[in-house]
């Protein structure tokens, strides 16, 4: 009986840094509770009149995405590479990203985004604490793989 697969494991995501680096990065060793996950976007809003007419219009939001990484990731290396630019420029870094998902048979490509906030260091604990870094991405756009 066949079913329907939603693994996260076998999901690939790049990282685009071409003022860094020349070829995207493979980001690998997630954060073993949440590896990516994106904030809902608020696509509209509205408007009630006062005659009872509800008006509404697109408004373009940017989307928040945050990536946690195990604190032996080998892909901190390179998120740690944008943080010191950022600081030794004083100016945004600009992104791409490359999402993608055999398990659903879709990809995400991430557009003009930047490194917003993240961990300086591993929090120490038992074992040391996965990291987190979140990005502002203008535009997500899906397609089928």
């Amino acid at each position: 009986m066949a079913g329907n697969f939603i693994t996260s494991a076998n999901g690939i995501m790049t990282l685009t840094i071409a003022s860094l680096f020349d070829a995207p990065i493979t980001l690998q060793n997630w954060g073993s509770d949440r590896a990516w996950e994106q904030e809902a976007v608020e696509m509209l809003e509205s408007q009630m009149s006062i005659d009872g007419v509800l008006n509404r219009g697109y408004i373009p939001r940017p989307v928040n995405q945050t990536l946690t990484f195990s604190a032996a990731s080998p892909s901190i290396v390179y998120l740690e590479a944008i943080w010191t630019a950022q600081q030794s420029t004083m100016t945004a870094i600009s992104l791409g990203a490359e999402l993608t998902i055999p398990s659903t048979k879709r990809k995400y490509t991430f557009t003009n985004g930047a490194m917003m906030t993240g961990s300086v260091a591993p929090n120490g604990g038992t074992v040391l604490e996965a990291r987190a870094f979140t990005f502002q991405w203008e535009k997500v756009f899906p397609a089928g793989i």
